[in-house]
């Protein structure tokens, strides 16, 4: 049977209602997964009549669903007021909308009425505005489901990148670094790629903090004191995993074409890569979530809001990513 889907609403002032519109049109998408919508019809309905989609939009109170052939449910979250959608502004109850959507979505999860999620981009200036202090989704996921053990991974097609710090300002990565760390997000990384990717004997590289990754401790002591060290406690426990290595070399030669994943030390040195190779098609993936949680890998894009433009093949590669990611997972609870 195919997965049911929820995808969040997003910051509605921004392109996310019209990406996720765009994406359940999709034959792909449709194939794949039965999609549910989270969060103001009334929002989904401004934009449907902007873009002259001809969507069949059905709101539901409750679950289980109750559709008809055709129609695409949405759940309505927080209808307190009809929701006054300024393309390309912040706003606190934009911000109150999209942290419910999330609210409900991965509370739908836990209970099983829904398979997995897909979030659409928020906008944090609004969400922190209404009263929501998390750095990011993934963060606020964590908190929701009580999963301990969660890292950032973006995929672009066959290039799997996770990040050891995710939003931590350059002068704080250093010091975030410690060995722990590290380890643990190897664990989770390894972990995802076998019940995630259904891979067996998954290859990680790992990349260096500094220049040369530290030239033998001559431009830097992190290779040397945490990262090297890491790596060799990581094999003990059956890891297959390489490094470190030098960031733009390891890139620039293509070396990556020869692992499952890499882990970055920080978010630029991973994500630049990344995006350069597939900007359109990058997913943001929580490894390690109790539940299954992807987003495409791009912002609310206020400077195109409303006008109809936004490309919606991120939000739709989030949705296939996300059924497979649902398949993979049911495979290896059996084989478990």
């Amino acid at each position: 049977m195919k997965p049911t889907i929820g995808i969040t609403l997003g910051d509605y002032n921004g392109i996310g209602p019209e990406v996720t519109l765009k994406a359940i049109c999709s034959s792909h998408v449709r194939r794949m997964c039965s999609p549910v919508l989270i969060g103001s019809i009334d929002v989904y309905e401004y934009y449907a009549r902007v873009m002259r989609s001809r969507v069949q939009l059905k709101e539901i109170n409750d679950l289980p669903l109750v559709c008809s052939k055709g129609e695409v449910p949405v759940i309505q979250v927080k209808k307190l007021h009809h929701p006054q959608v300024e393309p390309g502004k912040h706003s606190k109850d934009a911000g109150t909308q999209a942290g419910a959507a999330i609210e409900e979505g991965a509370t739908f999860c836990l209970k099983h009425f829904i398979d997995g999620i897909v979030t659409a981009p928020v906008s944090k200036e609004s969400m922190h505005a209404a009263g929501f202090p998390y750095p990011g989704q993934t963060e606020m996921l964590a908190g929701i489901t009580h999963s301990k053990r969660v890292m950032m991974l973006l995929v672009a097609g066959t290039m799997r990148v996770g990040l050891a710090t995710v939003h931590t300002p350059l002068h704080n990565v250093s010091n975030s670094l410690t060995k722990r760390t590290i380890r643990e997000k190897l664990s989770i990384l390894h972990e995802s790629l076998q019940r995630d990717f259904a891979l067996k004997a998954p290859k990680i590289a790992v990349l260096g903090l500094n220049p040369h990754a530290g030239e033998n401790g001559l431009i830097g002591h992190e290779e040397r004191s945490r990262i090297q060290p890491s790596i060799h406690q990581s094999r003990q426990t059956g890891i297959h995993v390489d490094g470190p290595f030098p960031a733009d070399g390891f890139f620039g030669s293509k070396a990556y074409t020869r692992y499952d994943a890499i882990l970055a030390m920080y978010h630029d040195q991973g994500l630049i890569p990344l995006k350069m190779k597939g900007f359109n098609v990058g997913v943001n993936y929580s490894a390690g979530l109790s539940i299954v949680r992807t987003s495409p890998d791009h912002g609310t894009a206020f400077d195109i809001a409303g006008k109809g433009i936004a490309d919606a093949t991120s939000m739709i590669e989030a949705i296939k990513l996300a059924a497979m990611i649902i398949h993979n997972r049911k495979k290896y609870s059996l084989k478990k």
